[in-house]
């Protein structure tokens, strides 16, 4: 059976009552509308712990465009229907006023140079909306572990960040990107594209494929960078907003294969009113 609850005090008491019988808990947060990817999530969490409960909120604080925000789907019904059938536990379901009582949050959270980078340059404020409902609903949950997926790779490094910084003793999970058949990986804001996008959108993930390919058989950074650049020029419909080689570790930009032990090409781009993020590793 899976509880849906829907107030903060329901969520700790029964949180509490999983911890008293000396249960793990295991947590997956989300913003809802969700697909294969987030329920991949949810498994990892139920083989590794007695309990898994999933959160659906789509938090205010963590858009910077206001039409994002009004556009994003919301599909309650539909999401618990998903968890129910791979066995979570509890689904977590909070009012806005729930999480932010004085409406407009006055904690802020700066990730220095991690969040300066890619999606924090393009998105800003964003990671401190983040910081903001993972920090209250890890207070709430008090989890064991918890999952993110890798396809939001810059978000899984900050969140990293934030469970150290604020010693919540937490084990960050990441579970690598799920993908369709063709290879886009998987997100809510797919349901956006038209037809004709989505025949499109996994031009990204190819070109990302092609750049390991290159990296592998020795081409420098310089050359794979380049090279990406100019497919994505090439595209009439993809609109490239970044993309950038770092460090998978400090997420900061490299130069050279010998900057880092680990490599990952990250990339944000727009498909008609859809803005899709993907990555992959390099090296």
């Amino acid at each position: 059976m899976t509880f849906v609850l829907r107030s903060p005090d329901e969520l700790k008491a029964f949180i509490k009552a999983r911890k008293s019988q000396g249960q793990s808990i295991g947590f997956v947060p989300t913003m809802g509308a969700l697909h294969e990817g987030h329920l991949t999530l949810a498994r990892a969490s139920k083989r590794e712990n007695d309990v898994t409960v999933c959160s659906v909120f789509v938090n205010p604080a963590q858009f910077n465009n206001a039409d994002d925000l009004k556009n994003y789907p919301r599909t309650e019904k539909n999401d618990t229907d998903m968890l129910g059938k791979v066995g979570c536990d509890a689904v977590f379901i909070p009012s806005a006023q729930d999480m932010y009582p004085q409406e407009k949050p006055t904690l802020g959270f700066d990730f220095g140079q991690a969040e300066r980078v890619m999606e924090g340059r393009f998105r800003p404020g964003h990671f401190n909306g983040v910081g903001i409902i993972v920090s209250k609903l890890f207070n709430m949950v008090s989890p064991d572990k918890a999952y993110f997926g890798e396809k939001d790779f810059q978000q899984l490094a900050i969140i990293r960040i934030l469970a150290k910084e604020l010693c919540f003793g937490i084990d960050i999970i990441g579970v690598p990107t799920v993908r369709e058949t063709d290879g886009l990986a998987m997100s809510s804001r797919n349901r956006r594209l038209t037809d004709e996008e989505r025949q499109i959108a996994p031009d990204i993930y190819k070109i990302l494929t092609e750049a390991k390919k290159d990296a592998k058989e020795g081409a420098s950074l310089k050359d794979v960078k380049e090279s990406v650049l100019r497919k994505f020029a090439k595209s009439e419909a993809l609109d490239l907003e970044y993309f950038e080689i770092v460090n998978a570790d400090s997420l900061q930009p490299i130069e050279n294969w010998c900057d880092a032990e680990r490599a990952q090409a990250c990339v944000a781009a727009f498909l008609g009113q859809v803005r899709l993020i993907d990555n992959i590793n390099l090296k």
